[in-house]
């Protein structure tokens, strides 16, 4: 294991022990050497150790036992289907998102209650129209807006694989906010929070396509100009 440059060492740090775990260094089960080793081994600070360590977990590499230490969880590259799909075309990365959610909006109208919905019509508001103002402000309300929805099908894996794939997500937001690409209007947003409320999931499931269905003929014209 090579010691880092200075320039983004946490971030330097993860990719160094990552790779040694995906090479094998170290099989499913072993442990880690100490904080002070890999501090030593990589010429960081243990700080710098720690956060590495704690994105690792995150990110299902490593595991942390209390008062044991920190072993190898996995030896997969669970970055591999996020990359996969930031090389997708744009088209796809809207019908995937488009298959989540519509499942969730489906789900959300048989599992809705008047504190949700009251929720999402809050967000919608909070949301606003895209009006040339600050794009990421906006992104970040738009993707609050979407990510409520998704929890309102109280599906524990449709939350987190649109919590895994978000920032594919704003990707999709922020295409949709150029001139190539219609951006889905207030009336588009509050036909779902309708259709949830409705309760009727086949109504959910149509207002999600029909809010997708111009950004979709969009990209299609684009492809074959």
């Amino acid at each position: 294991m090579h010691s880092l440059s200075k320039t983004n060492l946490a971030d330097t740090a993860v990719e160094a022990i990552r790779t040694e775990i995906l090479e094998r260094r170290w099989a499913i089960g072993d442990k880690l050497p100490n904080e002070a080793a890999l501090s030593a081994m990589l010429s960081v600070s243990r700080g710098t150790v720690r956060e590495a360590v704690r994105v690792l977990v995150s990110q299902g590499y490593l595991e942390t036992r209390q008062g044991s230490g920190t072993y190898v969880l996995s030896t997969a590259d669970t970055t591999r289907p996020l990359t996969m799909a930031r090389r997708a075309g744009l088209r796809d990365q809207f019908e995937a998102r488009m298959a989540l959610d519509v499942q969730a909006a489906r789900l959300a109208a048989l599992r809705r209650t008047p504190g949700v919905i009251a929720g999402l019509r809050v967000l919608l508001a909070e949301r606003g129209n895209h009006e040339g103002g600050d794009k990421a402000d906006f992104i970040v309300r738009d993707l609050a807006f979407h990510q409520a929805v998704i929890a309102a099908s109280s599906n524990a894996v449709l939350i987190g694989m649109y919590d895994f794939f978000s920032s594919l997500i704003a990707e999709t937001i922020e295409a949709s906010l150029h001139e190539d690409l219609p951006e889905p209007d207030m009336p588009a947003h509050a036909a779902i929070v309708d259709a949830i409320e409705s309760g009727d999931p086949d109504a959910a499931d149509a207002a999600v396509r029909r809010f997708m269905a111009p950004v979709l003929s969009a990209l299609d014209r684009l492809l074959l100009s």
